[in-house]
């Protein structure tokens, strides 16, 4: 399986928080990270755990497949814009 661009998916994490009118700070409590560590994640500097990401899931209220698709011409995984 292929990478998926890392600031992709930080644009799509930041998207979505955006959308729940959530601050940086707000969510980083909620996940016990640092906001400059999210910052990170959404800028395309940093990848986010394994757990982070499962915990980012959880606190936006979102699913693996909202963010991911297979794209089958490409044949990889791609992020995809999340509809809120």
């Amino acid at each position: 399986m292929k990478k998926v661009k890392v600031e992709c998916l930080g644009s799509a994490i930041k998207s979505t928080r955006e959308k729940l009118e959530m601050t940086q700070r707000e969510l980083a409590d909620k996940l016990h990270i640092t906001p400059r560590y999210l910052q990170d994640i959404e800028h395309g500097k940093k990848n986010p755990s394994y757990k982070v990401f499962v915990r980012l899931l959880q606190e936006l209220d979102i699913s693996a497949d909202m963010i991911f698709h297979y794209n089958q011409d490409d044949k990889r995984y791609a992020v995809k814009i999340i509809p809120h």
